[in-house]
Order: C-alpha cells, then sequence, then structure tokens
C-alpha cells in the first residue's frame, strides 16, 4: 500500500475506527491517487464536482472572486484534508468556489457516485459520510462564528493557534481575505503583537 493510500485509510480509521477489510478495498479499489503541481485548479467554480477530494501532502485554498475581481479565500486545507464544496457535491450542483492547489500535492480522488453506492452497500460507509459531513459543518460554523464574536486581532490569533503549520506557507493576500481584514490591517496587527 503507498503512503498516500496509508494516509487516507487513517482519515477513515481516525471518524469510524470499525471500518472492515470490505470496506476498505471497496475505497481503496475506486480511488485514484493523483500528483498536482502548484497552481492547478481541483474543482471549478460553476461546475459540478463529481469526486470528493482528500489531500494526503501539500496545500491547497478555497477561494471565489467578488463583484469586485477580488479574490476572497475562505478555506486552507492542509495535509490529511478533505478538498469539496460540500453542499454543492451532495445536491450535484455547480460549485460556487475555485480549489486550487498552493503547492505541490498528492490527492485520492473518489468518484462521488462509488460513495453513494457504498452508502447503500456498507452500513459502515454510511456512518463515515454523516461523520465526515458532521466535521465539514463545525468548520463551516466555527467560521460564521469568528466572524460574527471575534475582533480581527482575534481571529488572526485563532488562526496562527489551530494552523500554526500554515503560518509561513500562505501569502499575506490569502491571508488577510480569509480573515476578512484588510491587508494594511492585517501587517499592523502583526507589527503591534510583534512588539507586545
Amino acid at each position: 500500500m503507498t503512503k498516500s493510500l496509508q494516509i487516507f485509510k487513517s482519515a477513515f480509521t481516525s471518524i469510524y475506527p470499525e471500518l472492515n477489510e470490505k470496506e476498505w478495498e471497496y475505497l481503496s479499489n475506486n480511488c485514484q491517487q493523483l500528483q498536482v503541481p502548484a497552481k492547478s485548479v481541483i474543482i471549478e467554480e460553476h461546475k459540478i464536482q463529481k469526486h470528493l477530494f482528500f489531500l494526503t501532502s501539500g496545500l491547497v485554498r478555497g477561494y471565489y472572486t467578488d463583484k469586485n475581481g477580488e479574490e476572497i479565500t475562505i478555506r486552507f486545507i492542509n495535509n490529511n484534508g478533505w478538498v469539496t464544496h460540500y453542499s454543492a457535491l451532495i445536491l450535484n450542483k455547480t460549485s460556487n468556489y475555485i480549489f486550487q492547489t498552493l503547492e505541490p500535492s498528492e490527492i485520492i480522488a473518489l468518484p462521488y457516485s462509488i460513495v453513494q453506492k457504498g452508502y447503500d452497500k456498507f452500513k459502515g460507509l454510511e456512518k463515515v459520510g454523516r461523520l465526515i459531513a458532521e466535521r465539514v459543518l463545525i468548520t463551516l460554523q466555527e467560521r460564521i462564528e469568528g466572524f460574527q464574536f471575534l475582533t480581527a486581532e482575534e481571529r488572526y490569533l485563532a488562526f496562527i493557534e489551530n494552523y500554526p503549520e500554515l503560518f509561513n506557507r500562505v501569502s499575506l493576500s490569502h491571508l488577510s481575505t480569509y480573515l476578512g481584514i484588510k491587508r494594511q490591517s492585517l501587517t499592523r496587527i502583526r507589527k503591534k503583537l510583534l512588539t507586545r
């Protein structure tokens, strides 16, 4: 088994330790391992997503372009993360977002049709799907509440605390749009924190 497949299997067993060999065989036989260069688009805006993607190494950014032509980052996906516009995937709708690699990345692609058949075939996989959806929902809720209840500085500090491995891997421009802070304001916040 390749390192990427071992990481992929661990992602399933971390949320569903009861994953059995038949379930794993079904998943592993139907997925594709991809070596993806930096700046490659994984999910296109206004297109229907046909695969559930899992990042085993590298870095991916999810974003959209607003009315003024500015790219707004909605998510960074680091090693061992799901790359998906989940609601669009499960509703078979076009994605509102672009997901693009920021670094050379290794990705597992699993056709969503296989996932759906797996739900019917294996009760355990149905549970895995629910647990993944719950994690996506929690991440989304935390992001919304960050904008509702935290100041710009608090959002920045929370990002550093929650994603210390990303601090030097994402550009200031991408980070500022992710945090909802103007780049100049983010620079001031960083300088202020350095002087403390």
